[in-house]
C-alpha cells in the first residue's frame, strides 16, 4: 500500500465546534499521523500522513467536519510521505 501526505486548510465555522478533537479522533481511527491546529484567521490547518486511501477518507471527512461545523471550503495540497510523526496530535 502506498503512503502519502496531505496539507489541508478548512474554512467556515470550524473553530469552537470541536473540529480539532474530532479530527484527532477520526485520524487515529484511520491510523494516520500528523497534527491539527486553529489558525488566527479562523481556519483549521491539518497535516495527515499515512495510507493514501485513509488520507482520502479524512479529506472527505474534512468537507463535513463534526456536527456543529459549517465547512465552506477545503484546500488540499498533496505531497510525499515523510514519516516524521509518531501519532496524530493537536498543536497550538
Amino acid at each position: 500500500m502506498s503512503k502519502s501526505r496531505a496539507h489541508v486548510f478548512v474554512e467556515g465555522r470550524v473553530q469552537g465546534v470541536f473540529f480539532r478533537a474530532e479530527t484527532q479522533e477520526a485520524a487515529r481511527q484511520y491510523n494516520l499521523t500528523g497534527w491539527v491546529r486553529n489558525l488566527y484567521d479562523g481556519r483549521v490547518e491539518v497535516v495527515f500522513e499515512g495510507q493514501v486511501e485513509n488520507i482520502e477518507k479524512m479529506i472527505a471527512w474534512c468537507h463535513e467536519g463534526p456536527p456543529y461545523a459549517v465547512v465552506t471550503n477545503v484546500e488540499v495540497t498533496r505531497g510525499e510521505f515523510k514519516g516524521e510523526f509518531d501519532t496524530f496530535y493537536i498543536t497550538y
